[in-house]
């Protein structure tokens, strides 16, 4: 839809307090998340991790791909890896965890099937990338972490590149954040063999949560829980593996 654009003709003084006005609007509108520069080859090999690794396996929704573009992966690795961040593999991060591979990021990402309007809760921050695309596509992000190190490397890199929907939390994903529960859809990004009772009571009616189901040492499935009343239904998507779940998960 075009915009209507309206012209009007000042005086000098007039059209002044309208350029200071127009600044100021700009730099209240424009997100920050867009304000760190980028060498224009990072930006290429995203557009092509996107049309190689992603688009071409299937990932169809618009929106996902287009978070995909727009959030730089390589911000998100440690500065000797960021020339293999948009390669088609995970990577190592710090507290022996990992940056998940490009293509399940957006795997993930698509099957919670996510409205703008919706909250969304993850289970394991990391280094903030999946947090970072979720915030692309909706409302309210909510982010646990419970490695120390990793909860305030990526809350600092969430907050210097902009993305002021995200909350980040330190603790034990395994009990949620009642406090600002129900969520609409809840994402675990570390393996675990059954699915936490608590992440269900936090979960909205009908709200679905993605995970990788498993022995947390051996294989998993990347599944999709929908949550109907009291009862669940439980789709397997892929096999998968993922650093387990730490805390609770693992006295289970």
């Amino acid at each position: 839809m075009k915009r209507k654009v309206s012209i009007i003709i000042l005086g000098s003084a007039g059209f002044l307090i309208a350029l200071l006005s127009a600044g100021l609007f700009f730099l209240l509108s424009t997100p920050t998340a867009t304000a760190w520069d980028e060498p224009e080859e990072m930006r290429q090999k995203r557009l092509e991790m996107v049309t190689r690794q992603i688009a071409a396996r299937g990932i169809g929704d618009a929106d996902v791909l287009e978070a995909m573009r727009s959030v730089p992966r390589h911000l998100f690795v440690p500065q000797g890896l960021q020339d293999r961040a948009y390669g088609d593999f995970p990577l190592p991060i710090d507290a022996g965890q990992t940056i998940s591979q490009p293509y399940i990021v957006a795997l993930m990402t698509e099957l919670l099937e996510l409205e703008p309007q919706q909250r969304i809760l993850e289970i394991g921050t990391g280094s903030g990338y999946q947090a970072a695309v979720l915030s692309a596509l909706v409302e309210e992000v909510y982010s646990m972490e419970i490695k120390e190190i990793l909860h305030r490397q990526a809350t600092e890199r969430l907050q210097r590149l902009g993305y002021t929907n995200v909350r980040t939390r330190h603790g034990d994903g395994y009990f949620g954040w009642p406090e600002e529960a129900p969520f609409d859809g809840i994402i675990i990004t570390a393996s675990v063999d059954h699915v936490p009772p608590p992440l269900l009571k936090q979960l909205v009616d009908g709200g679905k949560i993605v995970l990788p189901l498993g022995h947390p040492l051996s294989f998993q499935n990347l599944v999709v829980v929908t949550k109907d009343g009291q009862d669940v239904r439980l789709r397997q998507v892929t096999g998968v593996l993922f650093v387990p779940m730490t805390g609770k998960a693992l006295e289970k």
